[in-house]
């Protein structure tokens, strides 16, 4: 009896022990999936961009002469028509310079006729010489002396003729710098802005001074937007933009784009396109520099089969569903699985959660995406299939993926 009790002993310590360690030793705890169904829907594709708000036809009007402003005849925001007299730079010393120039041009005309009656002179004595030449009455030295002495007469006319053509080219130079004195508007607009004030003394040596700027149109603005290189591929000339500027908070401008431009722009290695985006503006709110946020339409897909992003980026824990199925499998004899550079390029992994409570590896081609959510071209997928997204926090560890709120979630328990 004593021998049977001992062995009881034993046999209830080692069951307790088992006990124990089944219950409390070391175990992982459960996963929990976040999941969220596929479903069909609208994808919009945009891209946003920031830009400014300019006239379509913005005029800088400034002065081809230097001299002091004597008068100012429009001021910002004045209406001008084509044409009208908008400054006026002092003409005294333009006036003083153009009767300098009249008076240059009759002392050449006067040299004129003073060379053509030299060369009158000069061809009388030539044919005078030449008469007395056979009968030996002048000799032969005398009779060349004469011919040189026609010849400088032509020589001197044409010179006095010249001088008459350079006295009128500088009398017409005078006058036309006289008539740019008067600054005129060269189209009809609005004046924007003016950048002198009377008695200022404008220099145009080295460079035109820039006095006014005229707005040909505001009814029609235009938007110069800074577009990054990795989305210029999207766009193209009759897309529609949507844009908004702080001064009118909650509102939104539509546009569309009139012209990619070529020319790159480089500012600090990093290279953005200019897209000029054409807007109404018959209101008048839209002012030129406004900043404008600005977001262009790429590209709209309705009633597609879409995915969130997250099931994009989700990666399972090591050890955690059949990572084998979603692979090439290798090829036979070589053991090396084959490279596919397209499918690499193209395609993604997402993770399903399948009945039995495992996870599944699908490879899906994907297409557009409007930050939230991206389409699906092509997959082993089926409208309210359940994608893995992330995982449940659990108690006492940290979040493996960011998640997005909102979506539900399914517990897997992890097989012993």
């Amino acid at each position: 009896m004593r021998r049977i009790g001992f062995i009881i002993s034993i046999v209830a310590i080692g069951l307790t022990i088992g006990g124990y360690v089944f219950f409390n030793g070391e175990r992982k705890s459960p996963v929990r999936y976040r999941t969220a169904a596929v479903e069909r829907g609208q994808v919009i594709s945009v891209v946003s961009a920031t830009g400014t708000i300019n006239p379509v036809v913005l005029v800088q009007v400034g002065s081809q002469v230097s001299g002091m402003i004597k008068s100012l005849h429009a001021d910002f925001n004045s209406r001008v028509k084509a044409g009208e007299t908008v400054a006026v730079i002092d003409p005294e010393p333009f006036k003083a310079r153009r009767e300098q120039a009249v008076s240059n041009l009759e002392m050449a005309r006067s040299s004129v006729a003073r060379a053509r009656a030299d060369l009158a002179q000069r061809k009388r004595e030539l044919e005078r010489v030449q008469s007395l030449l056979p009968q030996q009455y002048v000799s032969q030295n005398d009779a060349d002396v004469a011919f040189t002495n026609f010849q400088s007469a032509e020589a001197q006319l044409r010179v006095s003729e010249a001088q008459v053509k350079q006295a009128e080219a500088a009398l017409n130079a005078t006058e036309l710098e006289l008539k740019y004195t008067v600054i005129r508007s060269p189209v009809d607009g609005i004046v924007v802005a003016r950048n002198v004030e009377v008695g200022q003394t404008v220099a145009a040596s080295f460079a035109t001074p820039n006095l006014f700027m005229i707005a040909l149109d505001l009814t029609n603005m235009q938007v110069d937007t800074n577009v990054s290189e990795s989305d210029i591929g999207g766009m193209a000339e009759g897309k529609e933009a949507v844009f908004t500027v702080d001064a009118y908070p909650g509102v939104s401008f539509t546009g569309t784009i009139k012209q990619v431009r070529l020319a790159p722009i480089n500012i600090q290695n990093v290279v953005t396109y200019n897209v000029v985006v054409g807007v109404e503006n018959k209101e008048l709110r839209l002012k030129p520099g406004m900043t404008a946020n600005v977001s262009i339409l790429v590209a709209q897909k309705d009633q597609v089969m879409k995915v969130p992003n997250a099931a994009l980026r989700f990666t399972p824990p090591k050890g955690e569903g059949n990572r084998g199925e979603a692979e090439e499998k290798p090829a036979k004899g070589d053991g090396v699985r084959p490279v596919m550079i397209e499918a690499s390029m193209t395609s993604k992994t997402i993770w399903k959660l399948v009945e039995n409570g495992d996870l599944a590896p699908l490879l899906v081609k994907t297409g557009i995406s409007d930050g939230v959510s991206t389409e699906i071209l092509s997959g082993d997928l089926a409208e309210g299939d359940p994608i893995v997204i992330g995982i449940e926090r659990l108690v006492g560890e940290k979040r493996g993926n960011d998640l997005p709120p909102g979506f539900g979630n399914q517990q897997r328990p992890r097989p012993r």
